[in-house]
């Protein structure tokens, strides 16, 4: 039985070259920001580099350790530390990959993209103002109008004594 002998997509290829091309796609984007490549392969690599940019945000010899036996050579995994270092993922938690589709290859017709890393610093979204402006602006109307409305009880009291 062949339990989790290839986790994850074949890409039409053994357990070894699959590994290998893997390997060598990380590496070409991390040298270079931006491969260009198939749909498929992008998608199938997008959570290698994932993790190696968590190892490489939380910095420590472990962390290193394990990116070095993931990518296998060292410049790569130095660049990548000192990226994350100097604060290049410091606000983002996940989603340091982009794919860009570009269309179809000449010849095969495979869907080409274009992954990049992301450099931009991450904007967590904001509630719209529709949702949190009526709540505070109704409160003050409702207190402007019992406001209203108790002097007048009152006045009649007074002119009653």
């Amino acid at each position: 039985m062949r339990h989790l002998k290839n986790k994850g997509m074949k890409l039409g290829t053994d357990a070894s070259h699959t590994k290998a091309m893997k390997r060598s796609l990380v590496n070409s984007l991390f040298l270079n920001d931006r491969i260009k490549t198939t749909e498929t392969r992008a998608k199938a690599i997008r959570g290698d580099v994932d993790r190696v940019v968590t190892w490489a945000k939380r910095g420590d010899l472990h962390s290193r350790r394990l990116a070095l036996a993931k990518l296998n050579d060292k410049e790569v995994v130095r660049e990548v530390f000192a990226k994350a270092e100097q604060g290049m993922w410091a606000d983002r938690s996940c989603g340091f990959t982009r794919i860009i589709k570009l269309g179809p290859r000449k010849g095969d017709n495979a869907p080409m993209v274009m992954m990049e890393l992301v450099t931009e610093p991450c904007h967590p979204k904001q509630k719209k103002a529709a949702e949190a402006a009526p709540a505070p602006v109704a409160a003050p109307v409702a207190e402007e109008k019992a406001e209203e409305a108790a002097p007048a009880e009152e006045a009649p009291a007074k002119d009653a004594e």
